[in-house]
């Protein structure tokens, strides 16, 4: 039995969506998010207090209604994520690439180090801690993160760095006690980063189809966000990421992707780790 929708969902509107979608982000939506697309984005024709998905695709065409295509594009993106997730990823941080890079950066003694597509911040926040526990090879370095994401909520979230308790259970005793103060009044059962994290990580919104307007970098995490791109897309971006990233600088990526025909600038050298080549 077919479910009652609350407003009309036609395959026409579906298809202007996800190719508005697509535009925006480089996001490829397939058939099977009809619904998906239906639920995340009916409260916002519920908010704007529109008839049904038709009238919602007129309204994104105004251009006086621009906004809105930050509402939209929040909607849409997936964000899934953990502290310390693929903890493989961070110990080849801590054990190759960050002596790589304090050997190379000897003279200017900065690091630098890209979290593309952070999400609700545990990404940036793991790489921080990686950092806090080099600090014997990293002290008076100027070592930073630069954090990013599409979706300015999350990217809120993320800036916040207040995380309820079951997240951060996977955490040792020891992580816990140095990185995070247990909340207290309305953020009971929550704990909050500690400044010494969050003084490592700058954040700012970015969409990565678009020209990319960011420093040079020994390092950059792209995980579990190119498998929603084409073949020309991810071509696209890998080409960007290797301009801003040093020679001999790495690359992580999701534990589901690959680089496989999609780029000759990267060699593989570890378990979805790829470097630079030069």
């Amino acid at each position: 039995m077919t479910a009652v929708r609350e407003y009309e969902f036609t395959q026409r509107d579906f298809n202007f969506l996800r190719r508005l979608s697509n535009e925006r982000t480089g996001i490829v939506v397939s058939d099977d998010k009809f619904n998906m697309f239906y639920s995340r984005l009916a409260r916002r024709v519920r908010a704007l207090g529109l008839k049904d998905f038709a009238a919602y695709c007129d309204y994104l065409q105004d251009p006086a209604h621009d906004g809105e295509m930050i509402e939209l594009v929040n909607a849409v993106t997936t964000n899934l994520t953990s502290f310390f997730r693929e903890n493989h990823h961070f110990e080849f941080l801590a054990n190759t690439a960050i002596p790589e890079a304090i050997q190379r950066n000897r003279n200017s003694r900065t690091l630098r180090i890209w979290s593309a597509g952070c999400s609700t911040g545990e990404e940036p926040y793991s790489l921080a801690m990686t950092l806090a526990e080099q600090d014997a090879q990293l002290r008076s370095w100027d070592a930073q993160i630069f954090a990013s994401d599409i979706d300015s909520n999350v990217l809120a979230q993320a800036q916040a760095g207040v995380y309820a308790q079951a997240r951060v259970d996977g955490l040792s005793k020891q992580r816990l006690k140095r990185f995070f103060l247990k909340g207290r009044g309305d953020q009971n059962g929550k704990v909050r980063v500690k400044d010494e994290l969050k003084n490592k990580i700058r954040f700012d919104q970015v969409n990565l189809m678009q020209p990319l307007k960011v420093e040079q970098q020994d390092l950059i995490f792209c995980r579990n966000v190119i498998i929603y791109f084409d073949k020309d897309t991810k071509r696209k971006l890998m080409d960007r990421y290797a301009d801003v990233l040093v020679d001999g600088g790495y690359l992580f990526i999701g534990h589901s992707e690959s680089l496989y025909q999609v780029t000759e600038r990267f060699k593989l050298v570890g378990n979805t780790v790829y470097r630079k080549i030069g």
